[in-house]
């Protein structure tokens, strides 16, 4: 009896780390199987849009430090990729943590990628803002989706922070851009990804 009671108290002991594990899978805190991880996703929505960004002038260039010897070639720096992976795990896209921090959403108004000659051609999006308005993307793409009676385009500039967004049911919640005139903010809770996007009617 001793060795039975034993055993099943050693299977009972190998067995709990699988069943919590299990228990994890797919909920806000857990990752899902589509993309989604612990740090970022995972159906969190963010309480608001991100704040304006506040752009600093850049520095500039300091005086080369003369030298006794001779003359230094002077190279040009070459150009910064820019990294949104801010954290092990983190998608390499804009993304919002957790906390409610938007990650990516900093290059200010005059970013050139976001300028459109007719700000609001199609109108004004009117279906709601944030956490108690999310939808369902169901059909379309990139240039042209849907979510309820709406319709919106993702900013080209963004086209490659979408490729693993599921076109057809993902869930995604507008906020208003502070920064750029015309467009919006598109978040997907599944991934906690976000891109900019233009009303279409």
């Amino acid at each position: 009896m001793k060795t039975l009671n034993g055993l099943l108290a050693v299977l009972l002991t190998l067995s709990l780390p699988a069943w919590a594990q299990e228990k994890g899978k797919g909920g806000q805190q857990g990752g899902d199987q589509r993309g989604g991880n612990r740090a970022v996703g995972g159906g969190h929505v963010p309480a608001r849009g991100p704040a304006p960004a506040r752009v600093q002038q850049p520095a500039r260039p300091q005086e080369p430090a003369r030298s006794q010897g001779p003359a230094e070639v002077q190279r040009p720096a070459a150009p910064e990729s820019r990294s949104f992976a801010d954290q092990p795990g983190h998608p390499e896209a804009p993304h919002v943590h957790a906390n409610d921090q938007w990650i990516g959403h900093d290059s200010g108004r005059n970013d050139s990628r976001y300028h459109l000659d007719r700000p609001f051609e199609h109108g004004r999006f009117t279906g709601g803002f944030g956490p108690g308005h999310v939808f369902r993307l169901v059909g379309g793409n990139r240039e042209r989706f849907r979510i309820g009676n709406f319709y919106f385009g993702i900013a080209p500039a963004d086209y490659d922070y979408v490729n693993d967004w599921l076109w057809d049911s993902d869930p995604i919640v507008i906020y208003e851009d502070p920064d750029h005139d015309g467009w919006y903010l598109a978040y997907n809770t599944r991934l906690g990804t976000y891109a900019h996007v233009t009303y279409l009617g």
